[in-house]
């Protein structure tokens, strides 16, 4: 199963990029997207169905033109859970999960912490989400949680760790977290299989940081342990140009403890 995830920062400037034909030539099974910045009926879906993605599952935010996230299949899951149960992270369209036999995918968008008010709400957000995931991975342990995390874990994710030490993304209380949250029970499937490799998934519009590759990787595909010996392969895809970010993939080998997981 190969498995995309990719912040647009807004589904239909994407689509204004080339994001279709894009998405017919990466072809992957399944694409996590998040910042879609738009509901549903604002969208032609029968593109996406062209494409080869009939299963679409959209979860946007309440309010309009803002975050919320998407997942698009060739395959039918058989179940599709739309956000977490908990209001305050669900009124902004963050979690989004399919689940196929033996295996979940999740689609996530952590907040930012641009100011004081949204950094105590992104803090406040990490923690409910670990609560959350400790609990359902209970019943569901094959799962793979795609998304923009909106932090960068180690030096080496950044490009700049020394002057951006104070800046949310890149701060210690984050970074711890995001530590945990792989200690306790996840796979970096980037950094697993790409131990030394320096690179990023999101510039700023700013400056020229793309093509200078000032870069950010706040992008991740998180395996459960339990898919350890199934990762074949994982990979930054930064010659996608739809968005501020680039997506990210893993694939997953199709077999798991010798049955098939799709």
């Amino acid at each position: 199963m190969k498995i995309i995830s990719y912040n647009v920062n807004g589904i239909r400037a994407a689509l204004n990029k080339g994001f279709i034909d894009w998405l017919k030539s990466a072809s992957p099974d399944v694409i996590c997207l998040q910042e879609i910045k738009a509901l549903k009926e604002q969208l032609d879906l029968d593109i996406f169905n062209a494409a080869g993605y009939v299963h679409q599952y959209w979860f946007s935010a309440q309010k309009k033109g803002y975050s919320g996230v998407a997942i698009l299949s060739k395959i039918k899951p058989n179940h599709v859970e739309y956000g977490t149960g908990i209001e305050s992270m669900d009124t902004e369209g963050r979690n989004l999960r399919a689940d196929f036999n033996g295996l979940s995918v999740m689609s996530l968008y952590l907040p930012s912490g641009t100011n004081d008010a949204r950094l105590d709400h992104k803090l406040e957000y990490m923690a409910m989400f670990q609560d959350y995931i400790n609990t359902i991975k209970q019943d569901i342990p094959n799962l793979i949680i795609c998304g923009d995390y909106n932090i960068c874990h180690e030096e080496i994710d950044i490009h700049n760790p020394k002057g951006l030490k104070n800046v949310s993304g890149f701060l210690p209380v984050e970074r711890e977290w995001i530590g945990n949250f792989i200690a306790n029970g996840f796979i970096d499937s980037f950094r697993y299989l790409n131990p030394e490799k320096q690179q990023y998934s999101w510039w700023s519009y700013r400056a020229n940081a793309r093509a200078n590759n000032k870069g950010w990787r706040l992008d991740y595909a998180m395996v459960a342990q339990a898919l350890q010996e199934n990762i074949k392969r994982a990979v930054i895809l930064s010659d996608a140009v739809h968005s501020d970010h680039c997506p990210v993939l893993v694939e997953i080998d199709k077999y798991f403890s010798k049955k098939t997981i799709f």
